[in-house]
């Protein structure tokens, strides 16, 4: 996994920037507070499928396949399903180093 992508993420969280949950994030992005949607591979299919649509409307982008538990643990918890950026210079950033790593998967795949 990124280290430096959950790093930023647990700096993120410390920062104040992160909203942990599938109700605070719905109700955050219900009032155009988010600004990057990260959800686990574990989420139900419904919770991906409402995050997904709530990003459409939005225009905001989404982060999917990250494990539960190395989601959780970069945020001091054991796991979590759904987190929501709320700042947008951190999660320009956080989608950078995700990038990143999508990258440097592809060059050696």
């Amino acid at each position: 996994m990124n280290n430096k992508f959950f790093q930023f993420l647990g700096l993120t969280k410390k920062a104040g920037k992160l909203i942990e949950g599938y109700n605070q994030c719905e109700e955050a992005l219900s009032h155009r507070k988010g600004t990057l949607i990260i959800l686990s591979e574990e989420s139900s299919i419904n919770t991906k499928e409402k995050f997904q649509r709530l990003s459409v409307k939005n225009n905001i982008p989404v982060i999917e396949g990250v494990p539960n538990e190395v989601l959780g643990k970069c945020l001091g918890r054991a796991e979590i399903n759904v987190v929501c950026v709320n700042d947008k210079k951190m999660s320009d950033k956080l989608l950078c180093l995700w990038n990143e790593n999508d990258e440097e998967i592809k060059f050696r795949g």
